[in-house]
């Protein structure tokens, strides 16, 4: 009885998608810009914080931990990673310069496979970037072993001791040049989507004075030049690639009036994103604004405070998931990220967007998180485009379109093959949605039937490398 149920729908379905057959027409028509948000979570390796789960695992098991995480933040329509990549002075990718971290297989091992070279193929089919992040200055920590030809083995003049771990000097000249090497040789050889960079320049109290005979202000001026080369360096390689880095969230006590902190990052950590944030060396600030919007350190007035420096240039603040239900903040719940993501938007000056720390307490689900993610999260985004980087945008694609049982065959030619990415959008009787994102070397899907038929109008838009938005060729029945 079953599979005669299953014959008779089919069988239907095939009459109606008879009827359909060829009535796809390319059409003088335009669609509605799909909407822009940057929605990412940071992605932990050091101390194996959120991925992999543990050193030592077979490579098979890494792949499938690294691609739930994946899938699960495309499930939440967010659409970027923040992948760390770099966590004391070695690799979590194939590397002429330093060693395997010993947070995959152990100090210098070679896992087997290349996690971020996976990562970005698997993020980009599903429309999610991977931004590298890199903790410039830490080289070793406390009771872990490090790779052969790591720097501290290479070069001890340049460590500095800062409580349990050791850091390259930041001030030197030739340590400042090997963390520049490193972080370069990924961009020219990865297609990654940004470089990324935390908090760690000079070490947070009590360990900020190490012995380097520098007085704050030239340990200022020492980590100024290097965000301002390394912004130069990255967009004279690739002008697509986002710089991002994520200060602590109070520039410096009393900024702005009445924001109390214990940490001076001016001071302490040579730390001036307000002047990176000001001058443009920076595509984005993410400011780590991990506290309650009530409090001495309020996260609207700091983020209102941030966005006031630069219009020109978005601040997406870090957002701390992995504060609710916390031993930190036991009261906190899963609403206060939903309000800060309200918050975010109304307060962003140039596009809004979002950061969570970390994304451990996203996966997990704290306090019921990932409903305030859909509640606010209801339609896909694209990342907001870089203007400034390049105003071009690609050409409109020919596009064609099929019908058959397994559904609509939908295939496109770039009009000048510029397009890094296609959003595929639909509509019915006017009311368009974004279907999906694909990479730029796609050209054509298949749109399940039961999605093909409830719509009249498919269009397929080229995204340029600096995201910004071609006119889509549109299908109408």
């Amino acid at each position: 009885m079953l599979t005669a149920v299953k014959r008779l729908i089919s069988f239907l379905l095939l009459m109606m998608l008879g009827t359909l057959a060829q009535a796809w027409q390319q059409v003088n028509e335009n669609a509605p810009e799909p909407a822009r948000e940057f929605r990412a979570a940071w992605v932990a390796t050091v101390y194996n914080l959120d991925w992999p789960s543990r050193a030592g695992l077979p490579a098979a098991q890494q792949k499938a931990e690294l691609l739930n995480i994946i899938n699960q933040a495309s499930r939440l329509r967010m659409n970027a990673i923040l992948l760390q990549v770099r966590p004391n002075a070695d690799a979590l990718y194939r590397s002429s310069i330093e060693p395997w971290s010993v947070w995959l297989s152990g100090a210098g091992v070679n896992p087997g496979y290349d996690p971020l070279a996976f990562a970005i193929a698997e993020a980009h089919r599903r429309g999610i970037e991977v931004h590298a992040w890199f903790n410039p200055f830490r080289a070793t920590i406390s009771g872990r072993a490090v790779g052969r030809g790591h720097i501290s083995l290479r070069r001890a003049d340049l460590l500095r001791k800062a409580g349990s771990t050791q850091i390259l000097n930041p001030s030197s000249s030739d340590a400042q040049a090997h963390v520049m090497k490193v972080i370069l040789d990924v961009v020219r050889r990865y297609d990654i989507d940004g470089v990324h960079l935390d908090d760690y320049f000079y070490p947070y109290p009590p360990h900020h004075n190490i012995a380097d005979g520098k007085t704050p202000a030239q340990r200022r001026a020492a980590i100024d030049s290097f965000v301002s080369r390394l912004y130069s360096n990255v967009k004279s390689i690739k002008p697509h690639v986002r710089v991002g880095i994520s200060p602590f969230g109070i520039w410096q006590p009393g900024y702005p009036s009445g924001v109390l902190a214990g940490v001076n990052a001016y001071e302490h950590l040579a730390c001036d994103a307000r002047k990176w944030l000001r001058n443009g060396w920076v595509d984005y600030l993410a400011p780590q604004l991990y506290w309650r919007i009530a409090g001495d350190q309020s996260f609207t007035a700091l983020m209102q405070w941030w966005s006031a420096i630069n219009p020109s240039r978005p601040v997406w603040p870090g957002i701390a998931s992995v504060r609710i239900k916390s031993k930190e903040d036991p009261g906190r719940t899963a609403a206060e990220i939903g309000a800060q993501i309200a918050a975010s938007r109304r307060l962003a000056r140039q596009s809004a967007g979002q950061i969570y720390w970390s994304w451990r307490s996203i996966a997990s689900n704290r306090g019921g998180v990932q409903s305030e993610l859909r509640r606010y999260y209801t339609t896909l985004a694209l990342p907001p485009s870089m203007p400034w980087s390049s105003s071009a945008r690609p050409g409109r694609p020919a596009v064609s379109g099929r019908d058959t049982a397994s559904g609509c065959q939908l295939s496109w030619q770039p009009g000048d093959g510029t397009a890094r990415k296609w959003v595929i959008q639909m509509a019915n009787r006017g009311r368009w949605h974004t279907y999906c994102v694909l990479p730029g070397n796609v050209r054509g899907i298949t749109i399940p039937a039961n999605y093909a038929a409830s719509c009249d109008r498919l269009a397929v838009r080229p995204i340029s490398p600096c995201g910004m938005s071609g006119t889509p060729g549109v299908l109408a029945r």
